[in-house]
């Protein structure tokens, strides 16, 4: 930190910084707060994501107990072909979200497989869409999550480090000006006292 320096120009310098910073504090705050309401949303869709992963894995445990016999073949049915993301800007945060899911349904006989096939694949669809919607909601409240951070700690400084600082620099060198100020005054009275004993 540098020294400070007890001059007029000084108490400029510090008092258009301590303006500054005044200035910039409730943008800050602000952003801080815009960006605790997106952390919130992003929190709740992501529970909301896994509450409809839990819904459809109570469907298939329900309505699909035949899954667990084995000598049916069920692998590929249903593959993902192609994600699209895109971004968005939230607060001046760019957060992800899908744009596009694209899935592949193997065609299968329908001599071959069990009537339930049918309703295993919407499922298996559904789950996919799901968990890929869930990674991307668990990646937005991560990025989030530090912004948020981020711009707590910038508040901070400014709050409780930069603001404070240049208050008690500015009252510093108020003091130190006043008090030269005064010895000055105290100076030229003295001064003008023993000039006036030297002419007597």
């Amino acid at each position: 930190m540098p020294r400070l320096s007890f001059s007029k120009a000084s108490l400029h310098k510090e008092g258009a910084q301590l303006k500054r910073y005044k200035h910039y504090l409730p943008s800050l705050d602000l952003k801080r707060q815009q960006l605790v309401i997106e952390r919130t949303r992003a929190t709740n869709q992501l529970k909301e994501t896994q509450q409809k992963i839990d819904h459809c894995y109570a469907i298939v445990k329900q309505q699909l107990p035949m899954l667990s016999n084995s000598h049916i073949d069920l692998k590929g049915l249903v593959t993902i072909k192609q994600i699209q993301m895109a971004e968005e800007n939230k607060v001046g945060i760019k957060l992800p979200y899908v744009n596009k899911i694209e899935i592949d349904l193997m065609p299968y006989s329908l001599l071959s497989k069990p009537h339930w096939v049918d309703l295993l694949v919407v499922q298996l669809k559904e789950m996919l869409e799901l968990k890929v919607q869930l990674q991307v909601n668990n990646k937005r409240l991560e990025i989030l999550q530090q912004a948020v951070k981020k711009v707590t700690q910038r508040v901070n400084l400014f709050d409780k480090v930069l603001i404070p600082r240049a208050q008690q620099n500015i009252r510093k060198i108020q003091i130190f000006l006043s008090d030269t100020e005064r010895a000055a005054v105290v100076r030229a009275k003295i001064t003008k006292q023993n000039n006036l004993k030297q002419k007597l």
